[in-house]
């Protein structure tokens, strides 16, 4: 049996560009893609903070350091410049490999530059 899991996460994005006429896709700079270990086309997860609109798309790279992040096509409707989102990839695992998986979680400024990074979410206190 395969568990969905959380693979990897860039938080708190901030939305450079929304191309409604692009091919459909997300672009994000290369850098920030190395730090998450989000690949070139793969399907990631958006949630935007702003409006709390969730769709589907895939990754496609942004040049080095340009610290791009542009929603393309349809789903440019769902997002627009300065919107912070929250972009995650899953991956499916099998039962032996889930007590060694830990995600890549990657914290973003409004720059778009790296604040810090884990790989836990700290326990909800309640």
């Amino acid at each position: 049996m395969y568990t969905t899991m959380l693979k990897a996460k860039l938080h708190r994005a901030c939305v450079t560009h929304a191309e409604l006429d692009y091919e459909g896709s997300c672009a994000i700079d290369d850098d920030l893609l190395d730090a998450s270990g989000i690949r070139e086309y793969e399907q990631i997860q958006i949630y935007n903070v702003a409006n709390g609109e969730r769709f589907t798309t895939y990754v496609i790279r942004a040049e080095r350091g340009s610290r791009v992040i542009s929603i393309n096509g349809a789903a440019a409707h769902k997002a627009k410049p300065g919107d912070r989102i929250i972009i995650c990839a899953y991956a499916q695992y099998e039962a032996a490999e889930l007590a060694q998986h830990t995600p890549s979680l990657v914290y973003l400024d409004e720059h778009n530059r790296i604040t810090r990074s884990s790989n836990a979410i700290p326990v909800q206190a309640a």
